[in-house]
């Protein structure tokens, strides 16, 4: 065991323990969750370190000795070692002090390690007096947790890209698949599987670039504010060139915020990628519910797509399948959509030059963007790479429908075609040989009215419509209204 003081008296530490008496005392004080600082903000916040030791530095404010070993501990850290060492509670009091004390205390005892010291050898390297060197935590923890978000928005905008790319090949591949269009769960008009997963697509790549333009938004940091922003206890050197470095970290297009009160007070870019995100759950949720209703059954639901088979479904109904990949992404959307009222309360919340509710926010946010790159990730490569439409299945659908007679309406108008549907219904014929004999053409021209080529196009002409009933009691087209070609329309 090893003795350490602080202003509140002294504790006994595991004599190779990595973390301090302050990081000790977090523990004891904050035992409120099962949760530990998420990865990305610890490898964050040893970024974080790392770029103000060199700053220091280069500076001549640190001694190169100390700063190389606060570097060679920062950069273990980024690696992913040291990682049981932090100990603290994401629900923090202090707005991050003790997380900010977990990495000093760490990233010292580590260094003292490398310079052939022990842990807890603070004459050797001190937490405070050299890991945080012209730092407070109210610059670094909201510096760090910018640093984790572009690094997690990074990898989610690619992932988000390549399920609007698995996306987009199920829409060509099934573009001549009809399937039934569907309106509050009623029978609608017909479209094909390709239409369904285009627009899935769509609404993913709009999600791809809000996550990218997202990006935007937190890229200013305070890092250098210190306290309030006003950089008391920072040379104005030190201030001018941190973030420069920290941008040389960690590869990340950062830059020192030009109002420094202010970024150091105010969360609401933060907000901003939080709705983002909101959006992107909303998207999953409903696609989701649809692969759930389309691929329910399979015999006495819907049936019209095959959801890869995963697991066994229940423990006493053999053969039993379930939807689970659609089902995880959707209690992890529901997460994200709960997430984003907490992290608009938790910023509305700060009080005065800061936001104390900090972890709160870091912590809720981090949760939001693991759910969501975890969720897209998982639906593309465990649902989307393996889905089925069940094409024999959706046309027997088609085909039972009223859908025909919606595409009639043109040729024939509401009234008539209303009857002649309540006519196939009394009598149990067909609609399709109803709609012939009641229109004198042949059965396969009605039908043609439902070929795939037909539902790809935007509305119809008078092309689209049956030669034989020309002039009939629905309505046509004039030429007129047509766009005229030879100027594109215009």
């Amino acid at each position: 065991m090893r003795t350490e003081h602080d202003a509140l008296g002294s504790r006994e530490l595991p004599a190779d323990a990595l973390y301090g008496i302050h990081t000790l005392r977090a523990a004891e004080n904050f035992p409120v969750s099962p949760y530990r600082l998420a990865p990305p903000l610890i490898r964050a916040l040893a970024q974080v370190k790392l770029a103000c030791a060199r700053t220091n530095a280069r500076l001549g404010y640190l001694d190169n000795r100390l700063a190389e070993a606060i570097e060679t501990a920062c950069l273990e850290i980024i690696g992913g070692s040291h990682q049981d060492s932090f100990i603290t509670d994401p629900f923090q009091g202090g707005a991050g002090t003790s997380a900010n004390m977990n990495m000093n205390e760490v990233v010292a005892n580590r260094a003292c390690q490398l310079l052939g010291g022990v842990p807890g050898q603070h004459s050797l390297v001190s937490p405070l007096n050299h890991v945080n060197m012209h730092q407070s935590t109210n610059d670094v923890f909201p510096t760090a947790l910018r640093v984790a978000m572009l690094h997690e928005l990074t990898a989610l905008e690619k992932e988000t890209a390549a399920l609007q790319a698995q996306l987009q090949q199920l829409e060509a591949a099934h573009q001549d698949t009809l399937r039934l269009g569907r309106t509050q769960l009623q029978d609608a008009v017909p479209m094909t599987f390709g239409m369904t997963f285009g627009a899935w697509a769509e609404a993913v790549a709009r999600d791809r670039w809000r996550v990218f333009k997202s990006r935007e938004r937190i890229r200013q940091v305070s890092l250098g504010g210190t306290a309030i922003g006003t950089g008391l206890g920072a040379p104005r050197d030190y201030i001018l060139k941190a973030a420069d470095t920290l941008r040389s970290v960690t590869g990340l297009k950062l830059s020192r915020a030009e109002n420094l009160v202010d970024a150091t007070q105010n969360t609401d870019q933060l907000v901003e990628v939080s709705a983002i995100l909101k959006a992107l759950a909303a998207n999953l949720l409903k696609i989701s519910t649809d692969l759930r209703l389309l691929g329910s059954g399979p015999c006495a639901g819907l049936g019209e797509l095959k959801l890869p088979a995963m697991q066994a479904g229940s423990t006493i109904m053999p053969g039993k399948v379930n939807p689970v990949i659609a089902e995880a992404v959707s209690q992890a959307a529901l997460r994200v959509l709960a997430n984003d009222g907490l992290a608009a309360h938790a910023s509305a919340m700060g009080t005065l030059e800061l936001n104390q509710f900090m972890p709160l926010l870091a912590h809720t946010l981090l949760e939001s963007l693991h759910l969501m790159r975890s969720s897209v990730t998982l639906l593309n490569n465990r649902c989307m790479q393996g889905l089925e439409p069940q094409a024999e299945q959706a046309q027997s659908h088609v085909g039972r429908s009223a859908a025909l007679a919606a595409v009639l309406v043109p040729l024939a108008g509401h009234t008539a075609v209303e009857q002649m549907l309540h006519t196939a219904r009394t009598t149990g014929t067909p609609f399709a040989r109803v709609a012939a004999q009641a229109l004198c053409v042949p059965e396969d021209n009605i039908r043609s009215l439902l070929a795939p080529e037909r539902m790809r196009k935007l509305g119809f002409t008078p092309q689209d419509l049956p030669q034989q009933c020309s002039g009939r009691t629905g309505h046509t087209v004039p030429d007129k209204a047509l766009p005229d070609e030879s100027n594109n329309g215009e």
